[in-house]
């Protein structure tokens, strides 16, 4: 008898819909799945005859195909075990067809018949919506991101059997919704910038680059605070918009990383990844292409500590991203693309021992040894980087100041303004912040005065700056002027702009 089941897979970071294809015919006892199931699937075999039999159902003693359409795309993961179940139910006779018409079954079974959560739920049920397919049947684990989609009805049995009981008679509860407006207004900045003591050139820049999308290098000795300022960078970014959280969402839900058990990413992520990872680990890769580092900080910061530690190898994969904002990885069976539109914040010291240029300790380092140090950032990755700033070491008397720094609350106000300005100036041409501009519209929004451009011709021959440094001086220096509110770059912003990339080399 045949059955058909509506599944569920993921395919990048979008959904998939499965039809699983249940026949069970005369011949010699066996299961078979076909349609390039992964090892996780071609195992359901055993966790569905056991969760069968431990359930009260009678598993066939016939010859069972099930396929998996459409066969041409890789499934992977252990969702499919429910639709399969549900299949054999049909095909034995135990459930009528009628009864699964426009349902989606998702979960992993246990041996005893429970329906454990699995990973990517959220991009399944958002593509259940898109597929027009009304009810979607989800594990209990996975409840909060179901919850997120109002566009389908979404219920979340604890077992096989009481799926069953369900099929057969409703007695299961929708899931209600929640309001992602306020599920947003309630994330508030977990840190702090009146936490840090000092710096105030070293907050200036960081919040220029939170204004503007810019990235950014801190050079310092060691204890200066470097991964101090940087951890507090997110709370100064503009809050998530509600397609936003929902694309950070979808990320963390298909790489397992939802650690508040699937409620909606409400803050920008900050990754930061140790210096051993690897080139797949960062950019995204494997059998099946998971997200990488690269796109877990998708509207987020990307935090490369040690940055002259990280592989050479490693950084390089970082230069398509930064430029474009998704990674391109191909298999041969397909090519993804994830998005990576993340803002890059690296911190190093000035050579090995960290001390080279400190006033208080002598740097123990030879001449090789710090320009071999140096030269482990290529030249190509530091040159996208808008900003580099130097980071001095904190004084004693700023240290024991009781008067209270600047809240993170304050430097966001002033960043989400300048940000709607250019909001509002690049909305023509589809962006929303002026480091996403290419030559195109740096010559388009970003007119020159004749002071401003004598001061950039200028640095431009004393310092040998290329044509892309012309660019991010230009669009740095457009965001200091929207920090300011003036309409017009001046030669003041172009010069803090200089300032900003320069700083860290002398």
């Amino acid at each position: 008898m045949y059955a058909k089941v509506y599944g569920e897979t993921t395919v990048g970071l979008n959904g998939a819909l499965v039809i699983v294809e249940v026949d069970i015919a005369r011949g010699l006892p066996g299961f078979e799945i076909v349609g390039l199931p992964d090892l996780a699937v071609k195992e359901s075999r055993e966790r569905v005859r056991t969760a069968l039999k431990n359930s009260g159902f009678p598993f066939p003693q016939q010859k069972i195909t099930v396929n998996l359409a459409p066969a041409s795309v890789k499934k992977d993961g252990s969702g499919l075990d429910l639709p399969i179940a549900v299949g054999i139910l049909i095909s034995s006779g135990l459930l009528p067809q009628e009864k699964v018409r426009d349902k989606i079954f998702i979960g992993e079974l246990s041996l005893e018949g429970v329906i454990r959560e699995v990973h990517g739920v959220l991009p399944m049920v958002i593509q259940a919506g898109t597929e027009r397919i009304p009810e979607v049947y989800i594990p209990q684990g996975n409840a909060e991101e179901g919850r997120i989609v109002e566009q389908v009805r979404v219920f979340t049995p604890a077992s096989l059997r009481e799926l069953v009981r369900h099929l057969q008679r409703p007695c299961l509860e929708q899931l209600t919704p929640r309001t992602l407006q306020e599920e947003l207004a309630a994330a508030g900045p977990a840190l702090d910038f009146a936490e840090v003591r000092g710096q105030l050139v070293v907050k200036r820049a960081l919040e220029i680059a939170a204004a503007g999308g810019h990235n950014i290098l801190l050079e310092g000795t060691p204890g200066s605070g470097k991964t101090m300022l940087a951890r507090r960078l997110p709370s100064i970014l503009p809050p998530l918009t509600e397609q936003e959280a929902l694309e950070v969402t979808k990320i963390y839900s298909i790489a397992g990383l939802l650690s508040t058990k699937g409620r909606l990413m409400a803050r920008r992520p900050f990754r930061s990844p140790h210096h051993t990872i690897s080139c797949s680990a960062l950019a995204g890769g494997g059998g099946i292409p998971k997200p990488g580092e690269v796109t877990l900080s998708h509207n987020g910061v990307l935090f490369l500590d040690e940055l002259p530690e990280f592989s050479r190898a490693a950084l390089e994969v970082l230069r398509q991203p930064l430029e474009d904002g998704f990674v391109s990885i191909s298999r041969v069976q397909a090519a993804y693309t994830f998005p990576a539109s993340f803002l890059l914040c690296c911190a190093q010291n000035p050579c090995p021992c960290g001390y080279l240029g400190d006033s208080k300790h002598q740097c123990t380092c030879r001449p090789g040894d710090i320009e071999r140090y140096q030269r482990k950032v290529s030249g190509p990755l530091l040159d996208r980087i808008d900003i580099q700033v130097q980071v001095p070491r904190v004084e004693f008397k700023d240290l024991r100041t009781k008067a209270p720094g600047e809240k993170s609350a304050v430097i966001r106000e002033r960043v989400c303004a300048a940000r709607e300005i250019q909001l509002q100036r690049l909305q023509p041409v589809g962006l929303y912040c002026n480091a996403q501009m290419s030559h195109r519209e740096v010559e388009r929004f970003c007119q020159l005065d004749a002071p401003s451009l004598s001061l950039l011709e200028q640095v431009f021959a004393a310092l040998g700056l290329s044509a892309r440094s012309y660019d991010r001086i230009i669009k740095v220096a457009r965001t200091i002027a929207d920090l300011a509110g003036a309409e017009a770059i001046s030669a003041a912003h172009v010069a803090e702009a200089i300032q900003l990339r320069t700083s860290a080399k002398k």
